[in-house]
This record gives C-alpha cells, structure tokens and sequence, in this order.
C-alpha cells in the first residue's frame, strides 16, 4: 500500500486531503509566544479573523517542525507496512526538510523494506496545492508510483504562479523573495510581482503602481506563458482577498474564455504570515515557470 502526505503549507484543506487520501503534516506558526498547528490546534480555518488580526499590526512568525514530529507521522506508516509518498512545499524555503530527511534516514535503517518517495513541488501555497491535486488524480486514475514520479520529473516545472502583494512589509520581514527591495512602496502604491522560481524560491520579477495594473501583469503573464490553458484547471489565490479573486477570474474568464475552470484557493495562516493580507495570484499550466 502507499499512503499520501502532503502539507498545511501546500493550502491542503483536511476536506479535499480527504478526497484524494492524503494526510496532513501540519506547518506551525506563532502569535505571540503561542504556536499554533493547523488543522490541530482548529478545525476550520478562519481566514478573515487571521487575517484581520495581521491587518490590526500582528506579525506572526514560522518554525520548522522537528525530526521527531516526521517520525511521528511516519513511522505509524511504515510498521503498518506502507509505503510512503510525500508531495511537499519547496524545499529551497525552509531548513524544516532537513529534519525530514533526519527522520526518513533513521526510519530507513528501522524498517529497510519499505520506500519513502518525496515530491518537491518547488512552490508554496496555490501553486504546490495545484500540484497536489495533479497528483492526486493521478492516483485516482490508477497510476503507478514509478509513473507518478516519471510525471513530476518534468510537470512539476510546467506549473507557473505569478501573483502580487498589498503590504510590502511581511515579506521585506521574513527576507523570503530576492529582489525585493526594502522601500516604502505600499506608500505610493507599489505592487511587487512576485513569482515561483525554477528553483523552489519566491522572487520579485518588477513592480507596477496600483492593483489594476498588477492585474494586468498576471494576465499578460498567463497569455505569455500559458500553454494548453484550457485543458487544464486554473487556481486563484489570495489571502482575504474575495473580491480581487473575484475580479482577476473575471477578468481570466474575458481574455481566455468564459469555460475556464477556476478555483479560489485561500493562502494558509503559515504561509500567510509572511505575504500578509489582501494579495491575489493565479497559478496555471506553463511553458515554463
């Protein structure tokens, strides 16, 4: 047997992990002095309170989870005598994989029967949650582990996430995209673009004045980069954002037809602790990144 994990920071909800059989290992974030675990620690996730309490002046900050929390979710799997298959965030944005990997080799001497299989997305949020679900169908449809894998060698870079931010204070705190500049921009109005790397990193590719032209930005990115748009779902995220979500799949629908299938997918707390509230992105099938 093998068994799914992904995790929170993927934007996996325990409803849809459900349908396709993952499980969730949970990525904790702190307010003041109290970490907190998603989908542990609550049920449901209530993005506007979260998100208002980070509007009002809360800067919540990120831990990585420890070797013996991997063994934890693990190793239950392996004494059951499953194999395992991990579709996770990118590793080029957190040390927390290096305890992965401690608890993986320890499990490995344990129990040396059994495979321990690991998807890096090379994204977070939207983007990782895209490729998740691409996975789980994939399962559903029957596929062997050797052809899911065989997949993600070449799909996982075909999945583009470009998306923009309304505070540029999260991010110039938590130093997590390159080439940001540390300005007063939100002043003046200065959206960065922001997107997913080739490499698993959060990087500013420019920056316009005003949300209208920084949805403009993405919808030339889409019809840049897009590549067989209509075969494939389209992904809307944003952190409390409804109504710019609303807008920019509107407008999505306009330029590349009105059967585009969209889904709003809201930024996790983890994540969003570190691009703050009032941001919206698409995630689509690319060319390249």
């Amino acid at each position: 047997m093998l068994t799914l994990f992904t995790d929170t920071d993927t934007d996996m909800t325990p409803a849809v992990a459900e349908e396709y059989g993952y499980k969730l290992i949970s990525m904790p974030y702190s307010v003041d002095a109290k970490t907190v675990y998603p989908y542990v620690d609550f049920d449901q996730f209530d993005a506007r309170s979260f998100y208002d309490m980070l509007r009002a002046g809360t800067l919540p900050t990120t831990s990585a989870i420890s070797k013996e929390r991997y063994l934890s979710y693990f190793e239950p799997e392996f004494k059951a005598g499953n194999d395992i298959l991990y579709v996770h965030f990118s590793r080029a944005m957190t040390i927390t994989f290096d305890a992965m990997d401690q608890a993986v080799a320890e499990l490995r001497e344990r129990y040396p029967e059994r495979r321990f299989y690991a998807i890096d997305t090379k994204g977070i949020t939207t983007m990782s949650y895209a490729i998740v679900r691409a996975v789980g169908d994939l399962v559903k449809a029957g596929k062997s582990i050797d052809e899911i894998m065989e997949w993600a060698k070449t799909e996982v870079d075909h999945y583009a996430m470009y998306f923009f931010a309304d505070d540029l204070k999260f991010f110039r705190r938590s130093g997590r995209v390159s080439g940001l500049a540390a300005t007063m921009g939100t002043l003046i109005g200065i959206r960065p673009i922001i997107y997913m790397s080739a490499e698993g990193k959060m990087v500013s590719c420019g920056s316009v004045k005003g949300r209208a032209k920084a949805m403009d930005y993405l919808l030339e990115k889409v019809a840049e980069l897009g590549d067989h748009v209509q075969d494939y779902r389209f992904y809307v995220g944003h952190t409390d954002a409804p109504e710019l979500a609303e807008q920019l799949a509107g407008r999505l629908k306009e330029r590349f037809g009105e059967n585009l299938p969209i889904e709003f997918v809201v930024t996790n707390p983890t994540a969003g602790s570190h691009s703050g509230p009032n941001g919206v992105g698409v995630c689509f099938h690319a060319k390249h990144r």
